[in-house]
């Protein structure tokens, strides 16, 4: 009897729901610990490499700076020295020809009139050579007196010359395109000289 009684409540009995299978836990953090650290290790090594290039890079450009600064001092040097090597060269045959006209003046027989016209020469070719360059006189006997290129050291009346205009050129100026260097030295016209006026008699 007591056999069939306990098959009876087994249906009866209420079985524990099965367990359902564990879902995998997610990742942790520390799980990732191992795989950054590599990573690190490569970012400071490029870091590195990269510092180290950019620390070459400016040594080479300090290096650089360096020896362009000592180069343009180097040609500005070289430019001072012989700079005028152009206008030299072109006065060495004016100097070869003032040298024979200093030895056609020793000659006994020397001809004062062919050396005065050697001389003028010698003079012209001298102007020309400079002009080459740039330099032009500043002769203005009879033209207006200009401040900007003339100097006036002395006023005198003149009858021909009408008043501010210039007399007399005491020393050439001199024009190194378009600069001054030398202004004329002149003398300035008044004008016709102004009688005194008679005085009263007593």
């Amino acid at each position: 009897m007591n056999a069939p009684e306990s098959q009876a409540q087994e249906p009866s009995t209420p079985q524990p729901p099965t367990a359902a299978a564990p879902e995998p836990a997610p990742a942790t953090p520390v799980s990732e610990a191992p795989a950054a650290a590599p990573d690190l290790a490569a970012q400071l090594a490029v870091a590195k490499k990269e510092a180290a290039d950019n620390y070459d890079r400016y040594v080479r450009s300090v290096a650089d700076l360096d020896n362009h600064r000592r180069r343009t001092i180097r040609e500005k040097e070289e430019l001072r020295q012989f700079a005028a090597s152009r206008v030299l060269e072109d006065l060495l045959p004016v100097l070869d020809n003032l040298g024979l006209g200093l030895a056609a003046a020793k000659a006994p027989n020397a001809d004062l009139k062919t050396l005065v016209g050697g001389i003028s020469m010698v003079a012209d070719q001298l102007k020309a050579s400079l002009a080459n360059h740039g330099l032009k006189e500043v002769n203005p006997a009879g033209q207006a007196f200009d401040p900007n290129l003339h100097e006036a050291i002395s006023q005198q009346p003149s009858a021909e010359i009408a008043e501010g205009s210039v007399v007399t050129v005491v020393r050439t100026g001199f024009t190194l395109n378009g600069r001054l260097l030398r202004p004329a030295s002149v003398i300035v016209s008044t004008g016709p000289a102004v009688a005194a006026p008679e005085q009263a008699q007593a």
